[in-house]
């Protein structure tokens, strides 16, 4: 018995030792990680007040700091990072660079407010955290270190054995690939309308999650914690709709569990009269995602909302953006 029981420990050392020392993904998961740190970077280096929008793949994709920053006149970070990167990595990176004054604007995406605690112990940044990023892991409840530490298979060993070569060699640049993908500001630029995907008009509306779905959800609390923190430290928050093709308005509950997340918590909460809802045909690559022409569209019909709760001034957009805008079909 005695054996065995050291033969299990010897195999969990060796498999911790072989993922958190040796094991990488460069390519999969490298790059998620570089967008993280370029975004942080750029977001410690912008002076303040300075507007920041907080959500996944959505900020970046169907909101544009470009045009928010240029009406609005405050400097604008994106800092939006894809679904699956846990919000706790994000707000821990992020929360301690924020300063009293900046305004965060947070269009969530509803799958972030219901996933579960389970789901955030599998997520996927657990791997580069356990390899790269310990002091970001040890700011994290102790369920998701555990995750983090029992991120990996052989699926994921195999991955790391092809890519280290890969990325060893320079064959995929992925500081140029990000910057074939944003602009300085962290917007998304490759979403161009002609390259929009078109399997998007023929497929039906996604589902969307009951009131109670949100109020239970893990990623609810947690983004109910991180507006509380900031709102006690100076930081104006403001939460937001997610773009989506949706069938019909929202449901009256839906919107209400919503807000709550941030007014109960020293935020605001702002829906747009189309509570952010477009058609397909402005889609790029998914229901999250609108092409370059509507992200300018909708960027600009947000800033008048946010400025007169911000009690700022509002430009208008410079005429090349306007231009694009109306491209928008």
């Amino acid at each position: 018995m005695k054996r065995l029981v050291l033969a299990c420990l010897a195999s969990v050392a060796l498999y911790v030792a072989v993922f958190a020392a040796l094991a990488d993904r460069p390519l999969s998961l490298g790059v998620l990680r570089l967008e993280l740190l370029q975004k942080t970077a750029a977001l410690a280096a912008m002076p303040s007040p300075r507007l920041v929008i907080l959500a996944g793949s959505n900020g970046p994709y169907s909101h544009s700091c470009a045009v928010l920053g240029a009406m609005l006149d405050m400097p604008c970070e994106n800092a939006g990072i894809a679904v699956g990167i846990g919000l706790d990595d994000v707000f821990a990176r992020y929360a301690p660079l924020l300063r009293p004054g900046d305004v965060v604007y947070m269009p969530m995406e509803l799958q972030q407010y219901t996933m579960s605690a389970d789901e955030y112990r599998a997520a996927v940044d657990g791997a580069f955290l356990l390899r790269h990023d310990h002091d970001v892991l040890l700011e994290l409840p102790p369920g998701r270190v555990l995750g983090a530490v029992f991120c990996c298979q052989l699926a994921d060993l195999l991955e790391a054995a092809a890519e280290m070569p890969i990325a060893a060699l320079h064959a995929v640049d992925a500081e140029a690939l990000l910057r074939s993908e944003y602009n300085e500001q962290g917007d998304r630029i490759d979403n161009d309308l002609a390259e929009r995907d078109a399997a998007l008009l023929a497929a039906p509306p996604r589902s969307l999650p009951t009131a109670e779905e949100i109020s239970a959800g893990y990623g609810r609390a947690l983004t109910g914690g991180f507006v509380a923190a900031q709102a006690r430290r100076g930081v104006v928050v403001i939460g937001g709709l997610p773009v989506d093709d949706r069938a019909g308005p929202l449901p009256p509950d839906l919107l209400a569990a919503i807000s709550a997340i941030y007014t109960q918590n020293g935020g605001a909460f702002l829906a747009l009269p189309n509570e952010s809802h477009y058609p397909a045909r402005d889609f790029f690559n998914s229901e999250d995602h609108l092409a370059k022409p509507c992200q300018y569209l909708h960027s600009i019909a947000l800033a008048p909302p946010l400025g007169a709760m911000l009690y700022r001034p509002v430009r208008p957009p410079p005429p090349a953006m306007a231009a694009l805008a109306a491209a928008c079909p």
